[in-house]
């Protein structure tokens, strides 16, 4: 797993500029990625090699699919074979997941205390979900004017793909200080692509984990 540019060079200096360019990553195999395009101008969504960047334009959303974009920050791996674990019912929250989510990854053989992917498969109750349009000179950045900036609503019984980042030790790198996951999500039906600022599970969904032989 590797990431390119911070969440505190964007907070704390405004550094929104370009860090890698998506041309670097198109017809890789099993690629996984998220993030945010060059100057905060919408959503980076990798999932197995297919884009679904996604933008704001004249207040609507729409999709990009290509990979000519370039990022500020860009969280990627490489994933041949995931391994499928059904989600207790317990387990709902944003909290509830993050939770079970280093719990199950312990339990398989990943490694916490490095940076690891995760997919999530099912239909949701709730999403609170952005789509990132920051405003062209503004340089006091937070995360609730980042969520503002753009698009941004709550989707309710869709179901949906989700690719998410784990870490606790990066923190105002690819994830917020008060969380240690960074997730984005895409509806089924490919109407919706975006940032996931909170969630509710309903039961049945799926957790998938890098596989460790």
């Amino acid at each position: 797993m590797e990431y390119h540019g911070a969440l505190k060079n964007m907070m704390h200096k405004g550094d929104i500029s370009a860090k890698v360019d998506l041309k670097e990553f198109e017809n890789i195999e099993h690629f996984y990625a998220l993030g945010a395009i060059e100057n905060l101008k919408g959503e980076v969504q990798i999932l197995d090699g297919k884009s679904y960047n996604t933008i704001v334009v004249d207040s609507t959303l729409k999709f990009d699919n290509s990979f000519n974009k370039k990022a500020t920050l860009l969280v990627y791996a490489k994933v041949e074979k995931w391994k499928s674990i059904n989600i207790p019912y317990d387990v709902s929250t944003y909290e509830e997941l993050e939770n079970y989510i280093e719990k199950t990854a312990k339990e398989n053989g990943i490694k916490i205390d490095e940076p690891f992917p995760f997919l999530l498969e099912g239909i949701c109750k709730l999403i609170d979900w952005h789509i990132i349009n920051w405003k062209d000179g503004d340089m006091e950045h937070s995360h609730q004017k980042h969520i503002n900036s753009g698009l941004n609503g709550t989707i309710n019984n869709k179901e949906v793909k989700m690719l998410g980042f784990y870490s606790d030790s990066h923190h105002a790198i690819f994830t917020h200080h008060t969380t240690n996951m960074h997730i984005h999500l895409k509806t089924i039906d490919n109407q919706l692509a975006g940032h996931v600022d909170g969630l509710n599970l309903e039961n049945g969904s799926i957790l998938k984990l890098p596989y460790v032989k």
